[in-house]
């Protein structure tokens, strides 16, 4: 696999704009590889980790105007994606089957309604995202690496490696902020841990510097409660490590207020770990009754009372955490989610 290929053997360009860390950006680094050992395929972007094959925005001024197969590829994940798309197919001559992904769960604006209708196949992440498209769209759940996130071998080993107690575990990941759900959680665990001693709450993720205020108060109520050595936070670790903060848990908590798609579930299911989850996102379509129970958001005591069925019936735990390892294995592998969009990819380019 060629991980600076010539542009003119491309079928297929994946642009990725966006030089910070996001879910889309966490897609393309998943998929783009996983893809590209199938088809003449590479990410367009500034900056990617190494791994991944990609060819810098500048050379498509030079990239010939037809492909290998005639049309290329240009598949979009964000509004600027599309112009750029549109901008190199109508101003460029470049001959470009345009497609984009979309997974917002909001009415859309005028300018992207009308970025959306000039694109030539619509995927959407999730059913829900799907229904506020106004044209048709094929649905395609992301999938995950269901042979990096496994199940423990031996839980207390590894609590022990990462400084951790071999105690009730209950975890909530993600970038800390509002919208993250991460005040409701803290909310919702500490009545659950005045009751329960022997459980602990791991909050990891990063605050940005306009949410660094909304941290610390989250901090200094945790430590008016007394709870500060019981409801710990920790900093972010690299992607190839989280896994293992997975794999620690006895439960996972998702409690967003508003959510894309989300992948940390999967992620938690994968690692044979059952999760509570709000109704956001694409969670309803992940979650089933013997994965995790799904909650409203913003609800503070149906969250503390989803939690505390957990904590007090641990063979629960197990028992949906070994369902959840099965559901993933069986509905969200990532080579599903890479086959699917590369069939779509096949069937524009077999248009000519």
């Amino acid at each position: 696999m060629d991980l600076r290929p010539d542009p003119q053997t491309l079928d297929v360009l994946v642009p990725n704009f966006k030089k910070r860390l996001s879910g889309v950006t966490a897609t393309i680094v998943r998929l783009v590889p996983l893809q590209a050992r199938a088809m003449a395929l590479a990410a367009v972007s500034p900056d990617l980790p190494a791994h991944v094959p990609q060819i810098r925005l500048g050379q498509l001024l030079t990239m010939s105007r037809n492909g290998p197969q005639g049309a290329r590829i240009w598949h979009a994940r964000r509004n600027t994606e599309m112009l750029a798309g549109l901008a190199l197919k109508h101003l460029l001559r470049k001959r470009l089957k345009l497609v984009f992904t979309s997974a917002s769960q909001r009415r859309h604006t005028g300018y992207t309604k009308w970025l959306i209708g000039q694109m030539d196949h619509i995927i959407a992440t999730s059913q829900k995202t799907a229904s506020y498209l106004e044209r048709p769209a094929d649905v395609i759940l992301h999938g995950i690496d269901v042979a990096a996130f496994t199940p423990p071998t031996d839980r207390p080993a590894l609590r022990a490696r990462l400084g951790l107690p071999d105690a009730k575990l209950i975890g909530c990941y993600g970038r800390i902020r509002a919208q993250k759900g991460t005040g409701d959680f803290v909310d919702a665990m500490i009545p659950v841990l005045q009751a329960n001693p022997e459980a602990y709450g791991l909050i990891m993720g990063r605050a940005t510097s306009d949410h660094a205020a909304y941290e610390a108060g989250l901090r200094a109520q945790v430590a008016q409660a007394g709870l500060s050595d019981r409801l710990l936070f920790k900093p972010e670790v690299p992607v190839h490590e989280m896994a293992d903060w997975y794999r620690v848990l006895d439960l996972f908590v998702a409690p967003q207020r508003w959510e894309g798609f989300g992948l940390t579930p999967l992620e938690a299911m994968a690692c044979g770990v059952p999760c509570v989850a709000t109704k956001v996102g694409a969670f309803p379509e992940l979650l089933t009754p013997h994965t995790g129970t799904l909650i409203a958001p913003q609800d503070t005591p149906a969250m503390t009372k989803a939690i505390t069925r957990y904590t007090d019936d641990p063979a629960l735990c197990v028992a949906q955490g070994q369902a959840a390892r099965t559901h993933v294995e069986t509905h969200f592998r990532i080579e599903s989610e890479a086959e699917a969009i590369m069939a779509i990819y096949r069937g524009l380019l077999a248009e000519g």
